[in-house]
């Protein structure tokens, strides 16, 4: 028999008729503020589970269904949740994590289609290879994530902090990047003719300076008043992208097409190795 207690209190939340946690069948349980700290719940399936506030630090989740849960400022930090299943196809059957602490967490190969994580710290979590598309991650905290391979594709990272982020290889098509801070962020790859792809996504008053955007496509990528100083777009694929009222100071931009761009006020005499086409010389 194993006795579920609430964090603090000692009060019994449930008793399960098991040796382990791990593959048990916890789904729709009520276990707001459970303490869980370091438990082995690999293969369990909380499906629609109440964890709200829940001391999970250290837990191992590996492989649990997680569907439709409440995680709502629980304590994820250094816990195991790879290969975890928390999102869904259907929006509101989706995790929820909002404000929750997933400090150090491991989600890599996690699916995390459409799951909420709305002002969640994951600081230096491991996203590797996740899915996340139409992940909400509205003021996360995400500075140092290792995010490589990974689906972005529709993910709302607006005002996201993504600061030293590495994020190689990743696919953020349609994003919502608005006035993300991606300062030093890594966009390159690890792959040898590898590339990080951001088409249509909208970056404008995003952050960007040191980040590291070689090889990149980013075709129709919205950067209005972005900050682009000392980024390294070097060889990137920019086709029909807006970088209007854009800070380009020390930006290195060889080998990047510029005659369909439109950069107007940006002053890419500031910028390094920009060949700007004739036609676009006087525009301020």
């Amino acid at each position: 028999m194993i006795e579920i207690k609430k964090i603090g209190s000692g009060d019994i939340l449930a008793t399960i008729d098991a040796d382990t946690l791990a593959g048990a069948d916890l789904r729709e349980m009520r276990l707001e503020d459970a303490d869980l700290e370091n438990v082995d719940l690999n293969h369990a399936i909380l499906d629609f589970a109440d964890l709200n506030r829940a001391n999970l630090k250290g837990a191992n989740l590996q492989h649990a269904s997680l569907i439709g849960v409440h995680l709502n400022d629980a304590d994820l930090s250094n816990a195991d949740l790879s290969h975890a299943e928390l999102g869904s196809d259907i929006h509101a059957d989706a995790a929820m994590l909002l404000n929750s602490k997933l400090v150090k967490t491991n989600l890599s190969h996690a699916y995390l289609h459409w799951v909420d994580f709305r002002e969640a710290d994951l600081s230096q979590a491991d996203l590797s290879r996740a899915d996340m598309r139409h992940a909400i991650f509205y003021r996360a905290n995400m500075s140092e994530v290792i995010a490589n391979d990974c689906l972005l594709i529709r993910a709302n990272l607006r005002e996201v902090n993504l600061n030293h982020a590495d994020l190689r290889d990743c696919h953020f098509n349609d994003a919502n990047m608005i006035k993300a801070n991606l300062s030093y962020a890594n966009l390159g790859s690890q792959h040898e003719d590898g590339f990080a792809v951001i088409n249509k996504a909208n970056l404008e008053r995003a952050n960007l300076s040191h980040a590291q955007m070689t090889n990149i496509f980013a075709r129709s990528v919205n950067l209005h008043q972005a900050d682009l100083s000392h980024a390294n777009l070097q060889d990137a694929v920019i086709t029909g992208s807006i970088i209007s009222h854009a800070d380009v100071s020390n930006a290195e931009f060889k080998g990047v097409e510029l005659g369909t761009i439109t950069m107007g006020y940006s002053n890419f005499s500031q910028a390094l190795n920009a060949d700007i086409p004739k036609h676009k010389k006087n525009v301020h």
